[in-house]
């Protein structure tokens, strides 16, 4: 399985990004999609996460800014993210979960976003 994360990058505070995520190696259909992220000194923290059906969750810093969305005829995830803040910056992982694993089995490489004040 590979996970090719891209879309990251620097923007001021209030900008938008938009990061994919471009899956491979198995079918993905029934998974949950989704991001991670972590920021220099800090744990990794749960983002966002689609189901095989679209059904979604969010972490609650990020509810209301961030949109997950995924097309399973190309193998891809889409994580919109607009009024940016500074506390946003972090290397942003892609992420898959089979639908019948207790934990995120396949992580991509990372893609950093840094948000400027």
């Amino acid at each position: 399985v590979q996970l090719q994360a891209s879309g990251g990058g620097l923007v001021q505070a209030g900008g938008s990004l938009r990061l994919s995520c471009a899956a491979s190696g198995r079918t993905f259909s029934s998974d949950y999609m989704g991001w991670f992220r972590q920021a220099p000194g800090k744990e990794r923290e749960f983002v966002a996460a689609v189901s095989g059906v679209g059904t979604t969750d969010y972490a609650d810093s990020v509810k209301g800014r961030f949109t997950i969305s995924r097309d399973n005829a190309k193998n891809t995830v889409h994580l919109q993210m607009i009024s940016l803040k500074p506390e946003d910056t972090a290397v942003y992982y892609c992420v898959v979960r089979r639908f019948s694993s207790p934990r995120y089995d396949y992580w991509g490489q990372g893609t950093q976003v840094t948000v400027s004040s």
